[in-house]
């Protein structure tokens, strides 16, 4: 056996012990998938360039232990296996992935030409279009009125408060002076009272003296 291929058998074997891997039948137009890891084993199936197939535990030198997408098990040599897909398989991919982007590009022009038809003036998209831009911009004009009304009102509200705090303060100190007026009302009263009473003591010396001076002068003539 040569060395390239104990080292695929090898190398393949772990892989299966590891998980399942997934390979592909190579360029050759029809392979044998055997029952047994000989070349004279009866045939399970014969596959076709492409086919996937699943490695699995116990293969055997030059030959792998593989089952197909419909179940079947069987083995095939390592030289009709590769990890990827064949070239004419990946180009056939390729050319199948080209046509449906291509197919997918001009279902997608369509669908922009009839949205441009669609939206072209004086049309009836272009018309709601127009009515709903109009609906949207009216209510934006009437929230900005409505949140310079609200800011009004709080310009208001906190001038009113200021009024407010200066009526109490002007009301206070009117309190304070009337109570000083009172105070000092009182304070005149008593003083007004206390020079009535002097002006009475006094009166009360004096009236006395003047009535007893003209008794005694009448009673000198």
């Amino acid at each position: 056996m040569k060395l390239p291929s104990i080292w695929l058998v090898t190398l393949l074997v772990f892989a299966g012990a590891v998980q399942a891997e997934t390979v592909y039948v190579t360029d050759n137009l029809s392979l044998s998938l055997r029952s047994e890891a000989n070349s004279q084993a009866g045939i399970v199936k014969s596959l076709a360039s492409g086919t996937p197939l699943i490695v699995l535990k116990g293969s055997k030198a030059g030959f792998t232990h593989v089952r197909t997408e419909n179940g079947l098990e069987g083995y095939i040599q390592n030289s009709h296996i590769k990890k990827e897909l064949p070239a004419r398989e990946q180009l056939d991919t390729a050319n199948k992935l080209v046509k449906s982007l291509q197919a997918e590009n001009l279902s997608l022009q369509a669908e922009l030409k009839i949205v441009k038809d669609s939206i072209t003036p004086g049309s009836s998209l272009e018309k709601s279009l127009a009515a709903e831009r109009d609906r949207l911009s009216l209510e934006l004009n009437e929230l900005k009125a409505a949140a310079a009304g609200v800011v009004q009102l709080k310009n208001e509200r906190d001038e009113l408060q200021e009024r407010v705090v200066n009526s109490e303060r002007e009301l206070q100190q009117l309190k304070l002076e009337n109570q000083a007026l009172k105070d000092s009302s009182e304070q005149d009263w008593f003083l007004y009272g206390g020079i009535l009473v002097f002006f009475s003591v006094i009166l009360g010396f004096i009236l006395p003296k003047l009535g007893w001076r003209r008794k005694s002068r009448w009673d000198s003539f």
